[in-house]
């Protein structure tokens, strides 16, 4: 049997906490012959550590031939030790009332925590994604707070916007997600990123010429792409939990087992590609081998999709600065 892998979940006990652990622990993330070992974040409160305690009789009770091990904790030290991969989903959600910017030093100050627990104790490859939003900033906090660690390590959740834009496109073009490859969505997660479909293909052939309808693609495609999280709040009174802890997994098991070639969107540390600055965590299309990620390059940036990439290039220059004084 392999050794088993250690993964840290925050949030544990919440909503999407609850959608991931069951899933991990079967074997969907990181493959059916890896033995895991979860080790779960949640805050130092009487609710939310009997919540935890709850989740993990129920993953006992479930008799996963695959959970080496747990821990439930409220101590990150604890909860990072010797980490592989640490799945960041707990934040601090924006309440009624409260600007982005309240929102935003809320969060720098549990993602610095975050951060140097995982420089001080975390193994030093461990693979890291931000899934708490605002995840591409979040991000960039751990790592600006982790400076021990490579900051390639420190990615953000895109895939939910990729996942979403892929389903969007099938139905639009009545294909099958699958037959769909070379997607990209660019920038922040939020509803400023750029889903592009320009480069994407449908059994080789141009999904954008079977498309063929540029005023869909930007009144109704993108804006449905970008606003679906307050789309499905509207809906069902709570946000996303099942599709974000897909995501996660989809975005995890692509990092460690590789893409076989085709084209994935990841938040990651921006290298100077397509003129976004460095270290800006921005949502890129990646090729996966071997446990790293690659920038896919040479692709063209028309005026349009310039516009775009800049717009919520914007919106992530205005949230680093926000942060700056903290970091």
């Amino acid at each position: 049997m392999k050794t088993p892998v250690r993964v840290a979940v925050t949030g544990a006990a919440g909503q999407i906490g609850y959608s991931l652990l069951f899933r991990i622990a079967s074997g969907e993330m990181l493959g059916k012959d890896q033995p895991v070992i979860l080790q779960m974040l949640e805050l130092p409160m009487e609710k939310a550590q009997a919540a935890l305690r709850g989740v993990m009789m129920e993953l006992e009770d479930c008799a996963f031939p695959l959970l080496a091990g747990m821990v439930g904790t409220d101590d990150p030290m604890v909860a990072f030790k010797d980490a592989d991969v640490a799945l960041l989903v707990g934040a601090m959600p924006r309440g009624p009332g409260m600007e982005r910017k309240d929102l935003l030093l809320k969060n720098a100050e549990i993602f610095t925590v975050q951060g140097k627990a995982l420089n001080a104790v975390a193994a030093r490859d461990v693979k890291v994604l931000v899934v708490g939003n605002p995840a591409n900033t979040n991000a960039y906090i751990a790592m600006k707070s982790a400076p021990e660690l490579d900051p390639k390590n420190f990615t953000a959740m895109l895939r939910l916007d990729h996942n979403r834009a892929l389903s969007q496109l099938a139905i639009k073009a009545g294909v099958a997600v699958a037959e769909i490859e070379k997607l990209v969505v660019w920038g922040n997660h939020s509803p400023t990123m750029y889903p592009d479909y320009r480069f994407a293909t449908v059994a080789g052939a141009s999904l954008k010429d079977k498309v063929a309808d540029e005023a869909w693609n930007r009144e109704t495609f993108i804006p449905k792409v970008g606003k679906r999280g307050a789309a499905i709040i509207d809906a069902r009174g709570l946000s996303s939990a099942a599709s974000a802890a897909n995501a996660a997994i989809d975005h995890v098991r692509d990092w460690v087992l590789g893409t076989n070639g085709k084209w994935a969107t990841m938040g990651i540390p921006s290298d100077g590609s397509y003129g976004i600055p460095k270290d800006v965590i921005y949502g890129f299309p990646v090729t996966c081998k071997d446990g790293r990620y690659e920038i896919v390059q040479g692709l063209e940036i028309d005026d349009y999709s310039r516009s775009m990439m800049d717009k919520t290039l914007a919106e992530l220059e205005e949230e680093r600065a926000g942060v700056a004084h903290l970091l």
